[in-house]
């Protein structure tokens, strides 16, 4: 045998046999994958959504366990892999691209072969001897891809979207400490980028707080529709393969594993062909990077210049801003999350796209509504991790521009409407436009202000 051959194992499926590299815990399902879904430079498969699945492997396990269709040996070695995969083992063993043909199958079948092989080790025989333990037999039994990835994909988003949620909370903490702090700091208002009334700018830091707050709650709500899972349901929601039991043992299993209060649908066959949940929480994915997008319009309009522009606030300078122009520094970390908001939109159109193109009983297009899902959730999660660690509470305040430009404004004869009426004040405006006046001086020449 020469040493390529040794480098590869030979196994074997319904279209025939494939060469399989000798070290990999991966199989023949797996690999064929790889070579039908080459992407160059494409994203794997998201770890996260690995981890998900291992979880529901483990709870299916211990079902099957319960049930004494798995025997006792097969099973300890099968639990105590899943859990070796989901604390983060192996992860070079899932090399399939995040985009992919078959709804999951090919992740779910990886996640069969190297749960398979990592077992078939520890029972003491070689990588592919699925005589001991198969893939499909037995670390797939009572299951399908179309009920099994859908739940990993829910557990893993639910995952981050607590992290994301605490990160909001320290968001909202850090603008709630400025509005406090700058309290006492009287600043030129503008609406349609026009002089307007004043406001302090805590007030404006104190709005923030409010946005990013509202932004917090719903996406804690929303956790309530990831928890309906589908598992049970195998193929298409019917159940057929998976016995009464078995459904509500792993729905029991999955509940006590994370702790998440995961409860199965009550129509499994809506819950496995209708994805609209991950649109609904997309959606308000989206709410919150525009709330965060306005936010940093805001400062960086505040903070240009800084002696050519505004300069009312100053941003923390986290980095060099130039290669040719010593001591300039740019809003960087604004800069961040709009590229953020925009990456978060235009997967936000592509989850929305692929979940109304789902046909009858499946959607094919899950692997890409999955991806993108995670993708915004990260994003997000360590956008406003950044936001409110590295550019928050470094913002500092110019409290002469301030005052400078709040004096310099006519607009604040507003204040005077109530008692001098909106004609009469556009009268005086009109008359600091010729003169060069203040209003107040006119106000007190024509005997309309005391001193």
């Amino acid at each position: 045998m020469s040493n390529t051959e040794k480098n590869y194992r030979i196994e074997r499926d319904g279209i025939g046999e494939y060469r399989v590299p000798s070290s990999s815990y991966y199989g023949i399902h797996t690999a064929r994958a790889l070579d039908n879904f080459f992407l160059n430079n494409c994203k794997i498969v998201n770890p996260e959504i690995i981890k998900g699945i291992a979880i529901v492997k483990l709870a299916a396990a211990r079902a099957n366990s319960m049930e004494k269709k798995l025997d006792s040996a097969k099973g300890t070695e099968i639990k105590k892999a899943c859990e070796r995969v989901f604390n983060g083992e192996f992860m070079d063993e899932f090399p399939l691209p995040a985009i992919q043909g078959g709804a999951g199958t090919s992740t779910n079948m990886n996640l069969n072969e190297v749960i398979a092989n990592i077992a078939i080790e520890a029972m003491g025989g070689e990588k592919g001897d699925y005589s001991l333990i198969h893939p499909i037999e037995d670390i797939n039994m009572s299951q399908s891809t179309n009920d099994v990835y859908p739940t990993g994909v829910k557990i893993a988003a639910i995952k981050v979207l607590r992290e994301l949620v605490e990160e909001a909370m320290k968001l909202q903490e850090v603008f709630q400490e400025k509005e406090h702090e700058f309290a006492h700091v009287y600043k030129l208002g503008r609406t349609q980028l026009q002089d307007a009334v004043p406001l302090t700018l805590g007030q404006s830091f104190g709005a923030f707080g409010e946005a990013i707050s509202r932004d917090r709650w719903r996406l804690y709500k929303i956790e309530e529709r990831l928890r309906r899972i589908n598992i049970g349901g195998t193929a298409v929601g019917t159940g057929v393969g998976a016995s009464l039991k078995y459904r509500y043992y792993v729905s029991e299993e999955l509940k006590r594993i994370t702790g998440y209060g995961l409860a199965r649908a009550e129509n499994l066959i809506d819950a496995t062909q209708n994805l609209d949940v991950f649109v609904e929480v997309s959606g308000l994915l989206k709410t919150m990077a525009s709330s965060l997008n306005k936010i940093a319009n805001d400062l960086r309009f505040m903070s240009c210049g800084p002696l050519g522009g505004i300069g009312e606030i100053n941003l923390p300078a986290i980095q060099m801003g130039s290669s040719i122009m010593p001591g300039k520094i740019n809003p960087v970390g604004p800069e961040f999350i709009k590229q953020i908001f925009h990456k978060v939109q235009g997967n936000d159109l592509i989850i929305s796209a692929a979940v109304a193109d789902g046909e009858l009983e499946l959607n094919a297009l899950t692997p890409l509504i999955a991806e993108s899902l995670l993708e915004n959730l990260e994003l997000l999660r360590d956008g406003v991790r950044m936001f409110s660690s590295k550019v928050i509470p470094g913002v500092t305040v110019n409290e002469d521009v301030c005052e400078r430009m709040l004096r310099s404004s006519l607009s604040t004869i507003t204040r005077h409407i109530d008692t001098l009426g909106y004609d009469e004040l556009s009268k005086i405006l009109k008359e600091c436009e010729k003169t060069g006046k203040t209003y107040e001086v006119i106000l007190k020449e024509k005997g309309l202000l005391e001193e």
